[in-house]
């Protein structure tokens, strides 16, 4: 993986126990890794089609090796929040590609 096509920047969060305001605990996104990535756009519009997903934007991000990412864990890029629906493993732990969809406004 080229480390020059690695453009973008993402942050990976993963829910983790917290407490809000009053002292109750609550269940609160946190940042798990920052990572440098690559948009994937002919593999995004690839999982768009095999997904039936016509109303609901996709999208992939290819990047580094990182152990232990999961479908549980959610992407932020640009403002927005991405579910991770699939985590592909590129060569022997060389990258990952993220295949995501973004988050609707209630979710």
């Amino acid at each position: 993986m080229k480390s020059g096509k690695l453009r973008r920047l993402i942050v990976v969060q993963r829910f983790t126990n917290g407490v809000n305001e009053y002292g109750t605990p609550e269940m609160v996104w946190t940042d798990h890794a920052r990572l440098r990535a690559e948009i994937e756009t002919r593999s995004a519009a690839e999982f768009i089609n095999a997904q039936g997903a016509g109303d609901r934007e996709a999208i992939v991000f290819r990047t580094r090796f990182l152990e232990g990412l999961t479908g549980a864990d959610s992407v932020l890029f640009a403002g927005d929040r991405f579910n991770i629906k699939e985590v592909a493993e590129i060569g022997h732990r060389k990258g990952l590609e993220l295949r995501c969809e973004r988050l609707g406004a209630d979710t």
